[in-house]
């Protein structure tokens, strides 16, 4: 059985996401935050107001990438796999973070509740820092938190054991239990279910069910529900802007739509037809892009800005962004990865053996590991021509990092 095509079309979309956040902060910075400062780059600045959105298509993607690699795994592996993908470059970006603050002042950082970058810097590290009342030093990690849930919640249905049927149980109750718990104001479960971000990651995990097993009604439901919730949420509750003030709900409901349906594409493999090797590049810049992309940018916005012009100020930028991005991804991620996956690999099977003996010394008595979990019973993976085939591993992170 060969192994199938990767779907570098994710890739593309992940760095296009990742381009619209970083447009939409830089044009934002660059041109003055709010609308009345968008005449001072009027065209672009109404465009890249609704980069924003590009949050929307990293949580779908997310809910689509995390159960492809999560499927045939054990809670250990999927654990090990999420925190070799998403530590190395955070802790990178939240120590240069920690660094520019030094070595440019105070007033090039986004404090937030007063409590200053040294005692942010410890929380923000575990990436906790969220949910015991410190901020994020860079205000596009908050999305990172909202990872965090799904992952814990994913984990769940990994440790049960991931098969089709549960797999549409657990987005059904998921949506049911979020949209409960945001009526009765339910603290606990609120913070937990999310659920004003909740119907994208389930929508994403609909769309792999479609692409991995077919269509069908109920799936189609699920996810027309998903959609209907987000455009709610995006027109009301989540992002209620004002630059498009008349038609504000028609223009986010077409735009949600369009992330949307962008999504089926991908699940019937419509957009196969763009799927390029290059594309796999451009996917590994997306995640140290997003991270470090305003760490930069509120460096040289306050330092080369009074001597560019905005549109220079905006290609030095991007470049500056894109460059340190790949710097990141080559310097960073890919040896750490290689260092931590199989140490973090040693010390889960030690805890599988319960011994305490490293995995390649002989133990009295010594429990077999456990297996992996979740084999989908008599499911199958199937393409789209129903033909079988094994699950690739997109193992990336939302971005949020997905």
């Amino acid at each position: 059985m060969t192994e199938p095509p990767r779907l570098r079309e994710l890739d593309l979309l992940r760095f296009v996401a990742a381009t619209a956040v970083m447009l939409h902060h830089f044009v934002g910075r660059i041109a003055g935050w709010g609308v009345d400062n968008h005449h001072n780059l009027p065209v672009l600045a109404r465009l890249t107001h609704f980069g924003g959105f590009g949050v929307d298509l990293f949580f779908l993607i997310s809910g689509f990438v995390i159960l492809m690699s999560a499927w045939d795994r054990g809670v250990g592996d999927f654990a090990v796999s999420r925190v070799a993908r998403i530590f190395p470059a955070y802790w990178f970006a939240v120590s240069l973070a920690l660094l520019l603050f030094f070595a440019s002042g105070a007033s090039l950082f986004e404090d937030g509740g007063g409590i200053g970058p040294l005692r942010s810097y410890l929380p923000n590290m575990t990436m906790l820092n969220v949910g015991i009342g410190v901020p994020p030093m860079e205000v596009v990690y908050w999305t990172l938190w909202a990872e965090l849930h799904f992952y814990a919640l994913a984990a769940l249905l990994v440790w049960r054991g991931i098969t089709y049927d549960r797999c549409v149980a657990f987005m059904v109750l998921w949506l049911l239990l979020g949209v409960f718990a945001r009526e009765g104001r339910a603290g606990l479960l609120n913070g937990l279910l999310m659920p004003e971000w909740a119907p994208l990651f389930i929508a994403g995990m609909g769309f792999y069910l479609v692409y991995r097993f077919g269509p069908n009604l109920v799936l189609g439901l699920v996810i027309a529900a998903c959609w209907a919730l987000t455009v709610y949420y995006r027109v009301t509750i989540v992002n209620r802007e004002l630059v498009w003030p008349q038609v504000w709900d028609a223009v986010a409901t077409g735009v949600v739509t369009f992330l949307f349906l962008l999504m089926l594409m991908v699940a019937t493999g419509s957009l196969g037809m763009v799927r390029r090797r290059g594309f796999t590049a451009l996917g590994a810049l997306t995640y140290p892009l997003y991270l470090i992309h305003e760490t930069l940018a509120r460096v040289m916005v306050e330092r080369l800005g009074p001597h560019l012009g905005r549109w220079p100020l905006l290609a030095a930028c991007c470049a500056v962004a894109l460059g340190g991005a790949h710097l990141v991804y080559r310097f960073v991620e890919q040896p750490a990865q290689r260092w931590m996956r199989p140490r973090l690999r040693g010390a889960l099977e030690q805890i599988r053996n319960g011994d305490g003996a490293p995995p390649d010394r002989p133990a009295t008595a010594r429990r077999p590991a456990a297996g992996p979990r979740g084999r989908s019973r008599s499911h199958r993976r199937y393409s789209v021509d129903g033909s079988p085939r094994p699950a690739a591993e997109h193992d990336t992170a939302a971005a949020p990092p997905a």
